[in-house]
């Protein structure tokens, strides 16, 4: 699990400076500007390259526990400017960081285990996430980072928006709100020669239509979900706004670990069980860590109560608990007759983060109020998170691999996506 000192996934701020030379080193193509700010006063900035009329926008950071965005992000950029055939016809759009705040929690920068990722893992409640709050919030209660995002897609009317994601654990896998024909090829291509499996059957897209391994298409609006515990109504997310305009999404997510137990095809022998078992680990998970919350100081304790800055992480904790009856019982319904390996090891992944987060965010809390729980819940955390890797038989995927696979399927994506656009 251990991997060199140098792998480092830059912050915010690095980014920021990275871009900021970048258009002072091409003024005439490139500029940076800031196009609002998060709820905490933090800016919000895009890097454009390119002059063309037709755009492409790329959004990074959306989630702040998959950093890899950022990166990306700029090694397009630096792409962009350096081949001319790239933005002959299209401009480029590079929405740095939607959501700083988030950043700001997760410092997971250099992980060397899954356990050290947890120990200092932040991701928000659903209703903070600026792609995902417009499937769970009315549209008065948006918050700024979501409304500066809509803003930017309004204004770019991109024929493709691709959103940078990163999975902690798995393999590598494109969700798409409308199909990108040609697609498919380029991605599993740029897998293999990275070592980096594909996800053939991941949980975030069960029983979504494939246009090949890995490229999962979104169900039209209406179809029966098959967990249907999940509250959100993914038509109304940020990723189909462009379609006002003609145009689709693509969100590419790439591992951090590699796992090839994601990438077995073969038909289980017995899910049902399978899924029976992972369903009863999640509850008995979940009661484990609401047990230590109970004997906390924090229990039934306002937000202004806890150690400043902690209410985003109170928060985050409580959402991934509330999810957890609902997807317990949606994994007791019968599975798929043709469910795979790799459709159970992704559920398995699935049931494992949502108390393994829950109770790494809950422990920041504890530590910084010196809780004497705080240790009870250090032993869970750690325990979860190395049989997690042991499980999974994890192997890191060196940075510059996730930045390459990510950076060639989004330029095999504004390929395929413009010729079946135009």
């Amino acid at each position: 699990m251990s991997h060199l000192t140098e792998q480092h996934y830059p912050s915010v701020t690095e980014l920021v400076l990275s871009a900021r030379a970048l258009a002072a080193e091409r003024p005439g193509l490139c500029r940076l500007r800031q196009i609002g700010a998060s709820r905490a006063g933090r800016p919000l900035y895009v890097l454009s390259v390119g002059r063309a009329a037709r755009g492409v926008l790329v959004v990074a950071g959306a989630h702040s526990n998959e950093p890899v965005g950022g990166p990306t992000a700029l090694h397009l950029a630096r792409q962009v400017l350096d081949v001319r055939a790239l933005r002959a016809d299209t401009s480029w759009h590079f929405l740095l960081c939607a959501d700083p705040d988030g950043a700001s929690l997760h410092r997971s920068f250099a992980p060397r285990s899954l356990l050290d990722y947890h120990r200092h893992f932040f991701r928000p409640a659903g209703p903070e996430q600026p792609e995902w709050a417009p499937s769970v919030l009315p549209p008065d209660q948006l918050p700024p980072e979501t409304r500066a995002l809509l803003a930017l897609i309004d204004e770019v009317r991109p024929y493709l928006q691709v959103s940078l994601h990163g999975t902690d654990l798995g393999g590598s896998w494109v969700q798409l709100t409308k199909d990108i024909p040609g697609l498919a090829e380029p991605f599993a291509k740029s897998a293999a020669e990275l070592h980096i499996p594909i996800e053939t059957s991941t949980s975030d897209a069960a029983g979504w239509p494939v246009s090949g391994p890995g490229v999962h298409v979104m169900p039209e609006h209406g179809t029966d979900a098959l967990f249907p515990s999940l509250p959100e109504d993914i038509t109304l997310s940020t990723w189909h706004h462009a379609h006002r305009y003609g145009g689709r999404t693509a969100i590419i997510e790439v591992p951090m670990w590699a796992s090839d137990l994601v990438d077995d095809p073969a038909r289980h022998p017995a899910p049902r069980e399978a899924l029976r078992q992972i369903s009863r680990r999640l509850r008995s998970e979940a009661l484990r860590v609401e047990a230590v919350l109970g004997e906390t100081e924090f229990a039934d304790a306002e937000e202004q109560a806890l150690p400043e800055g902690c209410a985003p992480l109170l928060r985050a904790s409580l959402w991934a608990l509330r999810l957890v009856p609902g997807l317990a019982d949606d994994w007791l319904r019968p599975p798929p007759q043709d469910a795979t390996m790799t459709y159970v090891s992704s559920i398995d992944a699935f049931g494992r983060r949502l108390p393994l987060r829950a109770a790494a965010m809950l422990l920041r809390i504890l530590e910084e109020a010196e809780d004497r729980m705080a240790p009870r819940l250090e032993r869970l955390v750690a325990h979860w998170s190395g049989a997690f890797e042991m499980r999974f038989r994890a192997r890191w995927v060196p940075l510059e691999h996730q930045v390459e696979h990510q950076a060639r399927t989004v330029i095999a994506a504004a390929r395929h996506a413009c010729v079946d656009h135009d």
